[in-house]
This record gives structure tokens, C-alpha cells and sequence, in this order.
């Protein structure tokens, strides 16, 4: 896929000449209608009803508290929203991370920080800079290749560089009509639409959510098992582990939710759904997710990247 994108940028970056006022555009939303209007040489008033873009609007909230029993915070998150717009096309970019240092472990905040600054690096160099280089070279990796190094690069960074330290990762990356998840542990994403219906895109990498999936425990006795926090998947613990890595297509309109277990361990998926029903824009929505985390007692850092896509 990415392969294709950069050889129709490279074209699309060559100037038009009289002789081929038409340019075949294969990266673009068939249901999207680009609104343009031609420049006239003297100036005028622009009417800013008609300016937009035919692409999805991705809105973004984002969050991060201690929480209260806490005095210092292992988590860390990263959100990175463009879009480009060029010869009547657009392709929207986002990224958005958060990884939960593992509580207990000494440096579990070197090793979130080391994650996310590895990843956001490799896919950068893959996926973001070949983008919107003037001469795109087509890469050999997929998204799904580009995200496995980058997850094993982190693991090896927070061997390392951590001393015993571990993390949580849980990556989204939209480009154009494709999202790729990527997932290492027990933060999660969230797919909620425009009706409320909140599923969980991502599988818990936990002792109890095993015991659950083998059928030996109940979802009553998970929220309350005295080991629902050990983890059997998670970066910089030396066991060998796959990520697990999704590639499905880009929800046209709805919402995304990325937090670490201080937030939904505690609200709850009922709790979550009510507050993202009764937001007002991503931001408010995400303070109020995370102040509900705190008013609930607020035992664990707590982090969250609210994504609205219209």
C-alpha cells in the first residue's frame, strides 16, 4: 500500500503541463468531493464558508494525569494530526501512542518515554518523511512491517537503557483511508460510533484476561483478582513476544479512544460511554474521562488521546 501512494505522490508532484490538464488520482476517498475555487488575478474577499476539506476532520483531546495515589507518573503519550492537501487531493495523517510504564518496575517512565520516542522515530523516517519528500522513494516495508521493527527497536532501547524497567505500547496510525493498530499490553483502543456503540479494537496481553479467554474466570472475578495487573506481553521484560498489529480501514465518521488501564479499569466501559454521549468537543471529552478516573479514587496513572473523526 504504501508502495502505491508514493509512486501516485511522485507523479502528482510533477507540474501540470497544457497538454494534461487531468491527473488521475488513485490515493483519495471515492465519497470525497474536494471544494476548490480558482484564484482570480486581482484580490477579492474570500468567503471562509466555502474553504475546507473534502477529507475527514480529525479532532483530538488528550490527557495525563498521576492520578491520586501516586506521587509520580510512568505513563507517556504522543499525538501528531496533519493533513495534506495538494492538487485537488488530500490525505489526512495522524499518530497517536501511549504507553504505560509497568507499575512496580524501577525506570517504568524511562521506559514509556523510550518507546514512544522510538516508535514515533522509526515511523517518521518510514512512513512520514518518504510522504513528503519532493522525490518519494517507494519503500520495501508495509505499515505492518514498519510498525514490527519499530516495536522490537524499543524493546532493545529499553533493555538497554531502562535497567528492569517495562511498558505498555498501543499505537493508531491513519493515513489517507487505512488504520494500522499496533499493541503490546493492556492499554487499549476504543471504537466508538456516532450511536454510542464503544468495542474494544484491542486484546488485553494479562494473566486474567487469559484465565478469562481459557473460560477458568468470570469478568466479576477479573476486575477483582489480586494478579489482574501481571502482564505476560510487554516491552523490556526479555521474553521473546509479538506484537499484535491490526490493518483495517479508517472509520468514515465516530470516535477513538487510546488510554492505559488507569482509565478504563477504573471507569469502565458504561462510565466511558456515558461521558463520550454527553461530550461537547474531544478535548472536554477527555478531561472528563480522566477527572472521572480521579473522582473514582485514582489508584494508577492515568492516559488518554480521544480521536474524533467527521
Amino acid at each position: 500500500m504504501i508502495n502505491r501512494l508514493l509512486s501516485t505522490l511522485k507523479k502528482q508532484f510533477q507540474p501540470k503541463s497544457a497538454e494534461h490538464q487531468q491527473v488521475d488520482i488513485q490515493y483519495q476517498d471515492p465519497e470525497a468531493s474536494a471544494v476548490t475555487k480558482e484564484l482570480e488575478k486581482v484580490t477579492t474577499p474570500v468567503k471562509t464558508e466555502t474553504v475546507g476539506y473534502s477529507s475527514p476532520l480529525i479532532n483530538v483531546g488528550y490527557g495525563l494525569s498521576p492520578g491520586k495515589q501516586r506521587t509520580h507518573n510512568e505513563d507517556a503519550f504522543f499525538t501528531l494530526t496533519t493533513m495534506f492537501s495538494f492538487n485537488e487531493s488530500e490525505i489526512p495523517f495522524g499518530l497517536y501512542i501511549v504507553a504505560d510504564g509497568m507499575g512496580g518496575h524501577k525506570n517504568g517512565e524511562i521506559a514509556s518515554e523510550l518507546a514512544i520516542r522510538t516508535i514515533v522515530g522509526h515511523i517518521l523516517k518510514e512512513i512520514y518523511t518518504p510522504l513528503m519528500s519532493l522525490n518519494p522513494k517507494p519503500s520495501d516495508m508495509s505499515f505492518r512491517e514498519v510498525f514490527q521493527a519499530g516495536i522490537e527497536e524499543a524493546n532493545t532501547e529499553i533493555l538497554k537503557n531502562s535497567y528492569g524497567g517495562g511498558t505498555t505500547v498501543t499505537a493508531v496510525l491513519i493515513l489517507g483511508d487505512q488504520m494500522t493498530i499496533a499493541h503490546v499490553g493492556d492499554s487499549r483502543v476504543y471504537s466508538i460510533d456516532r450511536e454510542g456503540n464503544l468495542e474494544a479494537l484491542t486484546r488485553d496481553h494479562s494473566l486474567v484476561k487469559r484465565l478469562q479467554e481459557l473460560g477458568q474466570i468470570s469478568p466479576e472475578e477479573a476486575a477483582v483478582h489480586p494478579q489482574r495487573n501481571v502482564l505476560y506481553r510487554a516491552l523490556g521484560q526479555g521474553d521473546p513476544f509479538e506484537p499484535e498489529i491490526i490493518s483495517t480501514v479508517r472509520p468514515d465518521s465516530g470516535y477513538l479512544l487510546i488510554c492505559s488501564d488507569g482509565l478504563w479499569s477504573i471507569v469502565g466501559q458504561e462510565g466511558i460511554n456515558e461521558i463520550i454521549k454527553s461530550g461537547k468537543s474531544p478535548q472536554q471529552t477527555c478531561d472528563r474521562l480522566i477527572d472521572a478516573a480521579n473522582d473514582a479514587g485514582g489508584p494508577d496513572n492515568i492516559s488518554a488521546i480521544f480521536v474524533e473523526i467527521s
